[in-house]
């Protein structure tokens, strides 16, 4: 069996749902701790799970020197800055204008995978199911209104970390996918250096700012131990297996996670303009994973 036809869609929606309901985990989660707090016990929680994991799964740790510099750079851009970006921006402005604007990795993702690394091609229908995605996000930010103490601030809190996605997808693909460890082995070592970057934060700035009660308790630790651990293993596969373009499409999906959780859970009212966001999204996102091709369209039409 050949990398490409390894099975990875089932992987690619679980990671999506996972991480469109990471926002309103954050946002929970910021009721007991600080946004310093977040990062740190997220990461903490996420490296404990997948240690754990990985001992009874009897993963093979990573152990070359080389490999540890290359995750350890991730580890920063990945995980510990945008980790603590989110958190921040989460004290200023809404969770679900959060989740929308964290769509914009794909388009950092090609910025740096055409000017940077240039280890990966893209056709011209990837793209322009990119552009239609973000068309679909725009359709969404129109249905919504936002509110919070600092919003232009918190978007552009929210851009850094983006930006900062839009390097480590292509980043992982080119310089750990083919380490000859498993994801678990790698997703582990990535949160353990994550960590190592936040403990300076974490030993000069409080890390709670209320008292705990369940919610927050149950937020921080279904963020750290799967939307910051096991999540993180579902990325380096899907990102190993099709790309980091593709890969990088998931936060696409967030925001259409983030709408269909406001219904089911807060009982918003979903707009058909919203649906028709949401149809977009998934059009695009067919698109970009080569499910859809438009090239054939024309084909067929000469």
């Amino acid at each position: 069996m050949t990398t490409k036809q390894q099975p990875w869609l089932t992987t690619f929606i679980a990671l999506s749902i996972t991480w469109g309901l990471s926002f309103y985990f954050i946002a929970v989660s910021l009721q007991a701790f600080s946004a310093v707090g977040v990062a740190v016990f997220r990461n903490i929680l996420g490296a404990i799970a997948l240690v754990i994991w990985s001992l009874v799964t009897n993963q093979k740790f990573v152990r070359e020197k080389s490999i540890w510099l290359k995750i350890f750079l991730l580890g920063f851009f990945l995980n510990a800055f945008p980790g603590l970006m989110f958190a921040l921006a989460e004290q200023l402005l809404d969770s679900s204008l959060a989740g929308i604007l964290n769509a914009t990795t794909p388009l950092f993702s090609v910025l740096f995978i055409t000017l940077v690394f240039r280890s990966e091609s893209i056709t011209k229908s990837q793209v322009f199911g990119l552009a239609l995605g973000f068309v679909g996000v725009l359709v969404l930010f129109g249905n919504l209104s936002f509110s919070g103490s600092n919003v232009p601030l918190g978007i552009c809190l929210i851009l850094m970390a983006t930006l900062g996605y839009g390097f480590s997808f292509p980043y992982m693909r080119k310089n750990l996918a083919n380490t000859g460890y498993s994801s678990t082995s790698l997703a582990s070592a990535q949160l353990l250096a994550s960590v190592v970057w936040l403990l300076p934060l974490a030993a000069a700035q409080p890390l709670m700012h209320a008292s705990l009660h369940w919610q927050s308790a149950l937020s921080i630790f279904v963020l750290g131990a799967l939307g910051t651990g096991f999540a993180y293993v579902w990325n380096f596969r899907v990102t190993s297996i099709v790309g980091s373009a593709i890969a990088s499409t998931v936060t696409y999906l967030s925001p259409v996670v983030a709408v269909i959780a406001g219904w089911a859970i807060l009982h918003e009212q979903i707009q058909p303009s919203t649906l028709i966001g949401a149809a977009v999204i998934l059009f695009s996102a067919a698109i970009v994973q080569r499910r859809i091709k438009p090239e054939n369209w024309f084909r067929k039409a000469n």
